[in-house]
């Protein structure tokens, strides 16, 4: 008999992961020591894996305003903003929000995630949405959540896009839902040509805005600022936890619209509202954005020394043009791995693999901060240069030339850089290892060798048999029936001996090594 908690129990990708010591998930941080360094396990590291844009989150002026609310109005509303959990600050702020977005009014709601959610609340049966196959979770799961139509079209695909609304009920309401910057690869969404075809086949246009709010633009209103498209982008959306040092979000368009979420949307009725300390780190937040625009300023220029600083060691950044910086590593074994040298080498940074990126294309995501400082920059460049020669990412030697990044900075409407072929081919997930040794170069090896590229080849089958994707699967279409039969049973059989290889012979091969010696 079926258990539901049975795929918990035969779930060993956590186990495999733990045991091989390239678990990267959850990790603890003890202390923040301003907002670029943080304390793990009692070491202190460079921290380029947060979006705290900005730096607000350590400003002692934004700290302060969050002390006095709580002083004020205690630590929660303890209610919905329906009924008994508004406070004048949420008025406040969604005032000083619409006026700062220029938009007739915003709703601000308790997480960026909820947020998104909302826009279930507007999707009825008789509607379409067009979304980017590359959105948030956050915009999928809103989506899911509504009764309207879903069409996905290919990241950032015009063509595509307009396949699908061409192909449209002319009579259905129609929205396109984009995010504005792109989460894992910094680029920007073609919002010129989106605001072409909705004029074209009457959609609506929503942007998720949570990687360019107080980034991008002249006054860091996000992308429809960026692109001097305000006016023609109906609905904007913003979190709090990333640029405004704070938690929530917020969406902000025409009043009746933002009315009719505010009484239907179930992420906003039935949550409790953000909390006073939240909301008055976010207006204090909002003040400084627009007193400060120098630090927009000292973001762009780092993001500009830290993408081509990768890539004059030969690194790639595929087509990020933004802050979020992701470094190309392909193989999925090789990204952890190249995780934790980073992590030991006291650099905190993101590794991204499938289903968050394509097969092939897993990648080191950074991203920047205008507080951190040149020598903290040229420490991570130096540690990934090292760590990329060793693991042969890069070349021994750095290139005579290289493709520079140009940023999206006021006025350039740059969207993406273009991409290597290397990162092209990575996207549609055509990066296969065709490598292999043949006995000749076994036996030209010594025992260490041979040991390590065993180690090796048991931790990149452990970790394929964790994450089969659909190419893996059709590659056994080939194979007997009663092997197809039970292909389901062929990762936890794998992941089973890799666990006990690991769980044998340690967890950096030494012992393996050893033995080997010895035989």
């Amino acid at each position: 008999m079926s258990d539901v908690f049975d795929k918990c129990s035969n779930w060993k990708d956590y186990r495999i992961a733990k045991a091989t010591g390239l678990y990267p998930y959850f990790r603890s941080i003890e202390a923040s020591h301003g907002a670029t360094e943080v304390e793990i396990e009692g070491r202190r590291v460079i921290m380029v894996g947060s979006n705290n844009y900005l730096g607000l989150s350590a400003d002692p002026r934004v700290k302060e305003a969050a002390i006095k609310a709580v002083e004020k109005f205690g630590t929660t509303c303890s209610g919905s903003r329906l009924l008994n959990g508004t406070l004048a600050l949420h008025e406040e702020l969604e005032a000083k929000l619409a006026k700062f977005l220029n938009r007739e009014s915003a709703l601000v709601i308790s997480t960026g995630f909820q947020t998104n959610l909302a826009l279930s609340s507007i999707l009825g049966r008789h509607d379409i949405v067009f979304t980017d196959r590359q959105n948030h979770a956050s915009l999928v799961d809103g989506i899911r959540l509504g009764f309207a139509t879903e069409r996905k079209f290919r990241h950032n695909d015009m063509e595509h896009l307009e396949q699908l609304l061409s192909a449209a009920d002319p009579d259905a309401g129609k929205i396109i839902v984009t995010d504005g910057v792109f989460s894992m690869e910094g680029d920007i969404c073609n919002l010129p040509r989106i605001a072409e075809l909705a004029k074209q086949y009457n959609a609506r246009v929503m942007t998720d805005d949570a990687h360019s709010m107080g980034v991008l633009g002249e006054t860091g209103r996000g992308v429809p600022e960026y692109f001097g498209l305000e006016a023609e982008t109906d609905l904007t959306m913003g979190t709090f936890s990333k640029s405004f040092a704070s938690l929530g979000g917020v969406l902000a368009g025409p009043f009746e619209v933002i009315n009719y979420m505010r009484h239907k949307a179930r992420s906003v009725i039935f949550s409790a509202s953000m909390t006073p300390a939240s909301i008055a780190a976010v207006l204090k937040s909002l003040e400084i954005i627009e007193a400060e625009p120098q630090r927009r300023a000292r973001l762009l220029d780092i993001a500009e020394k830290m993408h081509n600083g990768f890539r004059a060691m030969g690194f790639d950044t595929g087509v990020s043009v933004t802050p979020v910086v992701p470094v190309h590593i392909g193989d999925q074994v090789k990204c952890f791995r190249f995780w934790k040298a980073l992590h030991e080498a006291g650099v905190f940074a993101n590794p991204v693999i499938p289903p968050a990126v394509e097969a092939g294309h897993a990648l080191i995501r950074t991203s920047f901060m205008a507080t951190h400082t040149d020598a903290q920059l040229d420490r991570v460049l130096d540690t990934f240069e090292k760590i990329g020669r060793r693991m042969e990412v890069i070349p021994e030697t750095r290139p005579t030339v290289y493709e520079p990044v140009k940023i999206a900075r006021p006025g350039t409407g740059v969207r993406s850089n273009k991409a290597s072929e290397k990162w092209a081919a990575g996207s549609v997930g055509q990066l296969a290892d065709k490598g292999g040794l043949t006995l000749e170069q076994l036996s030209r090896m010594s025992s260490r060798e041979v040991a390590g590229k065993i180690f090796d080849a048991v931790e990149h089958l452990t970790w394929r048999a964790a994450n089969l994707q659909p190419a893996d699967l059709r590659k056994l279409g080939g194979a007997s029936k009663r092997l197809w039969e039970k292909r389901g049973e062929l990762p936890g059989l794998l992941l089973e001996k890799g666990a006990h290889f690991f769980m044998r012979n340690g967890q950096d091969g030494t012992t393996t090594t050893t033995q080997a010696e010895r035989n």
